[in-house]
């Protein structure tokens, strides 16, 4: 939840759903834990609009969970300061900021002698909600999560699946209607198949939502199909901040760009959702909301190399782009991909020529 005035007394109270996201802004925010080397976080200054989502990658050591965990001072930086909407995170005692921040592990850190239900109403009974309305929530959220409150309420975390307790630790940290999300690597123990789906249902929830989230990986793969804006970090500093678009065909650095493979220019194809380099609807045809010719769709969550792939095999000069209701949003062509795959093959802004596409 917001650390706005009274945002805790309104949680006990019994007020509704967070609208939005909350502004998070680190300000020279720098973490050396001692003994002599680099510090872990070295002066970022990072702003973070409400209701973004944003991804911190970057290799192992990189100090991209180290400033996760000074947002919900886990950690105490050594230098700098972290504001929630304003509120600097050290006016409120650590135990209240961190009952209105969700926050997800790997290891989903669910209590194994309680029940799921137990689980997930463990911060609404310590906001003192009162019992119809966390039962309520609980039942919510299961569903929300799709396991079926009935069946999973009762179980204990040992009876469930990697995939399906990651569900509840998920479920767990909504639990009190917070508008930021901390996730640090929280798929990252999954099989593909089950990180996909997980991946799939975040996204279902952010757009429902709106939450603030900062989500940690290592995998350019889960953070471009995720974020709104990813963060690239190397030894402490911010390398590069921008769009999924920008950063993987217009790497700031060589770090960067070997990072998302820059010598593969279909492998940057498959990192790109078609939701990032489509023509809106409102462009494409001039009226929000106006029927498109009949043809074929590409999801705007699919890759922009299956949609190559798609254009090439059917002979069509666009495809439709459909929402998660299969709604038309907008198009995508050759000659947009094309752009695309001009800039990731060159760094330029023109359209690279047909054929570069095909030999790629």
């Amino acid at each position: 939840m917001a650390t706005r005035t009274g945002a805790a007394e309104s949680h006990a109270n019994g007020a509704g759903r967070a609208a939005g996201g909350s502004a998070i802004d680190y300000v020279g925010v720098s973490k050396d834990f001692g003994g002599g080397g680099r510090s872990a976080v070295s002066e970022i200054t990072l702003s973070v609009a409400p209701g973004r989502f944003v991804v911190l990658i970057g290799p192992s050591g990189c100090g991209k969970t180290t400033l996760l965990k000074m947002t919900n001072r886990l950690y105490e930086p050594t230098a700098g300061r972290i504001t929630i909407d304003g509120t600097e995170v050290h006016s409120l005692p650590a135990p209240a900021l961190r009952r209105q921040i969700g926050y997800v592990i790997q290891q989903t850190g669910l209590f194994p002698h309680m029940r799921i239900g137990d689980n997930i109403a463990v911060v609404p009974r310590l906001l003192r909600w009162d019992k119809a309305r966390v039962a309520h929530r609980v039942d919510e959220l299961l569903d929300l999560v799709g396991l079926p409150p009935a069946e999973y309420r009762h179980r204990f975390p040992a009876q469930l699946s990697g995939g399906q307790q990651q569900r509840v630790g998920l479920a767990r940290a909504l639990a009190a209607e917070p508008s930021t999300l901390l996730m640090d690597e929280p798929f990252g123990a999954l099989d593909a198949i089950t990180r996909t789906r997980l991946q799939g249902e975040l996204q279902r929830i952010h757009r429902r939502f709106g939450q603030t989230i900062i989500f940690v990986t290592h995998d350019i793969d889960e953070a471009v199909r995720l974020a709104d804006e990813i963060v690239v970090m190397r030894d402490g500093l911010v390398v590069q901040h921008g769009p999924p678009l920008e950063v993987v065909t217009t790497p700031a650095d060589a770090f960067v760009a070997e990072l998302v493979g820059a010598d593969d220019v279909l492998r940057r194809l498959s990192l790109l959702p078609v939701g990032s380099a489509m023509r809106p609807l409102d462009r494409a045809n001039g009226a929000t909301g106006a029927a498109l010719p009949a043809g074929p769709t590409v999801t705007r969550s699919a890759a922009l190399r299956d949609a190559l792939g798609t254009l090439l095999e059917s002979h069509e000069d666009h495809l439709t782009v459909v929402d998660e209701d299969a709604r038309p949003i907008g198009t995508i062509d050759l000659e947009t991909i094309q752009a695309v795959s001009g800039r990731a093959a060159t760094g330029a802004e023109g359209v690279s020529p047909h054929a570069d596409v095909l030999r790629a």
